[in-house]
């Protein structure tokens, strides 16, 4: 079964994302804030993490570097999922990551970024 981390400090992003993953055959682990999420990512090693980019603790950018310069962990696809909405915040985040979604989202756009990049 594939492993993914959702980590966002908004409950209800995390409720529906991690219901439509599970409904989707995935297994989920869920972050709140950045260190609970770099945790999760040393012990569950995911296959995907989707992140939010303002989360208290340490934000989405510092969570994507951690992966990004562990090697262990360079297969890990990260998706941004943020509120940042402008064209330099975007481009910043795809910088770095693997797929950038801006929230508002569409839950069928989730599902289908995630099945394309594992």
């Amino acid at each position: 079964m594939k492993r993914i981390l959702i980590a966002d400090d908004e409950p209800n992003i995390l409720l529906s994302l991690d219901f439509l993953m599970r409904k989707n055959g995935y297994e989920v682990f869920i972050a709140r804030d950045g260190k609970e999420a770099i945790e999760i990512i040393k012990n569950k090693k995911p296959q995907a993490v989707i992140l939010d980019i303002m989360m208290p603790e340490m934000d989405g950018y510092e969570v994507c570097q951690f992966i990004r310069n562990n090697d262990e962990l360079r297969d890990t696809k990260v998706i941004f999922l943020s509120a940042k909405t402008q064209p330099a915040d975007i481009e910043k985040g795809l910088t770095m990551a693997d797929s950038y979604i801006t929230k508002p989202f569409s839950t069928k756009d989730i599902v289908k970024e995630v099945k394309s990049l594992i």
